[in-house]
């Protein structure tokens, strides 16, 4: 089955279909994922996305476990995860960071046991795919569902930046402004398990993150306003992805990795002829 979309006749390398499937898949995400990247490198929660792809790594062990679509299940125990994230850091029952160790290593801990648990299930087990993603596997059914959390990545940002970034600069004065600050947190703590888990199909959990953070670090040292960052974070994103997809059909290399690489690079790039190193904050 064939989209009407896929009768497209591009140039090499994106001649085949199961080429053209995985640009699709990845221009979504390469697009959305700096977008929401954005607002958790300006609230120094870099690694937050790195935290809910490890807890996402327990969901699809558990999906693998009781033999449902870990597409789902993972959903379910990142978004749950990355709420209950939220609310610890902000109860200040544990600073940010070891809130985030804490489902870190109980994430992927709770998925080496599941997965395992599965394969003496006489379940087959392969979850290499979904710790460095497999792009190139990717069927119509997935590109319509990344496409579709890709409108609600990008309706939702349209709608909140502004009270996002607000919060991100001062979370009491956005209180004093009357902005409902806890459930704006718990929505992008929610948008960013969907992100994660729809990312989580092209580069695999282990490099989720990067894609949320390094096109956004990128953009951070040549934009001059936020909305400028996220507009330059979500085109050095899509960037990645093209370059590093034609990459990887070129020499060989594992597509989800070359793009991250792609970014990287991008990155230090940047840095260097900005020549002022990695900004740490950023100026308002």
């Amino acid at each position: 089955m064939t989209h009407a979309l896929f009768a497209l006749s591009l140039p090499w390398p994106f001649d085949r279909e199961y080429m053209q499937l995985a640009l699709g898949v990845g221009l979504v995400v390469g697009a959305c994922a700096p977008l929401v990247g954005a607002f958790l490198v300006d609230r120094h929660l870099s690694l937050l996305g790195d935290g809910i792809g490890h807890l996402a790594f327990a969901g699809v062990a558990a999906g693998l476990l009781l033999s449902i679509s870990p597409i789902w299940t993972a959903l379910v125990v990142a978004v749950v995860g990355a709420v209950l994230v939220e609310w610890l850091r902000t109860r200040g029952k544990a600073s940010g960071d070891l809130a985030l160790a804490l489902f870190f290593y109980g994430g992927i801990a709770a998925g080496a046991v599941l997965a395992s648990r599965a394969a003496t299930n006489g379940i087959t087990v392969n979850i290499v795919p979904y710790l460095f993603g497999s792009i190139l596997t990717v069927t119509d059914a997935d590109l319509a569902l990344v496409s579709g959390i890709g409108v609600v990545i990008v309706l939702t940002v349209l709608a909140a930046h502004r009270a996002w970034f607000a919060i991100g600069l001062d979370e009491e004065s956005a209180r004093v402004m009357g902005l409902p600050v806890g459930p704006l947190n718990a929505l992008l703590a929610t948008l960013t398990a969907v992100t994660i888990v729809a990312a989580t199909r092209i580069v695999g959990v282990l490099l989720v993150a990067a894609l949320m953070v390094l096109p956004v670090a990128a953009a951070r040292l040549v934009a001059r306003s936020q909305t400028h960052t996220l507009a330059i974070a979500s085109a050095v994103g899509v960037v990645s992805v093209i370059i590093g997809l034609a990459a990887a059909r070129a020499w060989g290399l594992a597509p989800g990795g070359t793009i991250v690489l792609v970014s990287t690079v991008v990155f230090a790039v940047t840095s260097v002829v900005r020549g002022r190193g990695v900004p740490l904050t950023h100026h308002h």
